[in-house]
C-alpha cells in the first residue's frame, strides 16, 4: 500500500468510493441525504485536487488503484475576543473500499493525515461522524480521538 496525495486521474475511483460512504450515511439518515448520490462532482473533485488548502491524500494497491481516500481542510481559527489563534487539520470525509477494510487502510490513511497536520504546524485534527456510524465512531474513538463538542439538533 502506498500514501499519496489525490491526482485528477484518480476521480473515477474518488466517486465510486463517495458513493459508497454516501450510501452509509443514506442509511442512517434517509431524511437527509440522498441515496445514489455523490458528495462531489469530477469537476468539484479536480478543483479540490489542485487546492492546497484541502488536500486528499489516498490509499492506493501495487497496481496503484485507489482503494481509499482521506479529504482533509486546513483550517485557520483567527483570535477573537475568546479563541486563541490555530490551525486545524479536518479530516471531511476518510472511505475505504469495503473489499479491504479491516486491512488497516483507514489506520494508515488516518496516521498520514496526523502526520500531514504536525508537518503543517497544526494544533490539532478533527472531523465529524454522524450519529448511528458506530463503526466510524469506534475506529476514531480507537485512533485516540475523543469529543470535542456535540453538535444537536430537533428535526421539526
Amino acid at each position: 500500500m502506498n500514501i499519496r496525495r489525490a491526482e485528477n486521474k484518480d476521480t473515477g475511483r474518488l466517486t465510486e468510493l463517495l458513493r459508497d460512504v454516501l450510501e452509509v450515511h443514506a442509511a442512517i439518515r434517509p431524511d437527509i441525504f440522498v441515496t445514489g448520490t455523490t458528495k462531489y462532482s469530477v469537476s468539484d473533485l479536480e478543483e479540490i485536487i489542485g487546492d492546497d488548502s484541502r488536500p486528499v491524500y489516498v490509499a492506493t494497491d501495487d497496481a496503484d488503484r485507489v482503494i481509499g481516500y482521506c479529504f482533509c481542510q486546513i483550517q485557520e481559527q483567527p483570535k477573537d475576543a475568546c479563541l486563541v489563534p490555530f490551525t486545524t487539520l479536518y479530516i471531511d470525509d476518510l472511505c475505504v473500499d469495503p473489499e479491504v477494510r479491516g486491512s488497516g487502510v483507514s489506520k494508515a490513511l488516518f496516521e498520514h493525515a496526523k502526520a500531514e497536520a504536525v508537518r503543517l504546524g497544526c494544533y490539532h485534527v478533527t472531523l465529524n461522524v454522524w450519529t448511528g456510524n458506530e463503526r466510524a465512531e469506534r475506529f476514531y474513538e480507537k485512533m485516540g480521538m475523543k469529543p470535542l463538542k456535540t453538535y444537536m439538533e430537533v428535526v421539526l
